[in-house]
């Protein structure tokens, strides 16, 4: 097997490190070798989180190149934009579609971007999701992340029942419930 590509991108806060626990464990289970690799950049104050997962039979480094990324998971548009270049031709992005203004935005010193979802789809295969809005109608908005596993593991190799097995696994105890209820939804939704 080929070594597959996978990056998290998103903003502190946003389960970017949940969300690789949940994807590391799902490898593993499946009798793969993984890479984790984790970026913060001034994640306390919302700035960009990187995560990187590799695996295959041998992985060696756990840093995605450029252009390399089977899969790109974005917790937030502008991340989406930011991060696409690491995307491969023939590889998927799945965009949680929320604005969260970084603090240059915040301050008046630069815009926000229009239009990114519609310009990211002009060179990529884009598949987004308002997983904010949806984690709402679920009751309990901090399982949007769980929302966007569920709609990026339709884009990987692994069976839902194991997917729904790790998350139980990985999650608190008490959230096991909701959390499996939101993979289901980005999954089959």
């Amino acid at each position: 097997m080929q070594t597959k590509n996978i990056m998290i991108v998103g903003v502190g806060g946003q389960g970017t490190l949940l969300t690789s626990r949940i994807l590391g464990a799902i490898i593993r289970k499946a009798g793969f070798d993984v890479k984790l690799s984790e970026v913060h950049g001034m994640a306390q104050r919302g700035g960009s989180v990187v995560t990187y997962v590799r695996y295959g039979e041998k992985v060696f480094e756990p840093i995605v190149e450029e252009g390399q990324a089977d899969v790109l998971i974005a917790f937030e548009r502008l991340e989406a934009m930011r991060y696409a270049h690491f995307l491969k031709p023939d590889g998927v992005m799945i965009v949680n579609d929320q604005r969260m203004d970084p603090m240059p935005v915040v301050t008046g010193a630069m815009e926000y971007p229009e239009n990114i979802i519609e310009d990211l789809e002009k060179k990529y295969k884009v598949i987004s999701i308002d997983a904010m809005d949806e984690a709402k109608k679920l009751g309990n908005p901090r399982v949007f992340n769980t929302i966007i596993i569920g709609l990026a593991a339709k884009n990987m190799d692994f069976e839902k029942q194991d997917w729904l097995d790790v998350i139980s696994e990985t999650v608190p105890q008490k959230t096991v419930d909701i959390n499996q209820k939101a993979f289901l939804q980005g999954y089959e939704g």
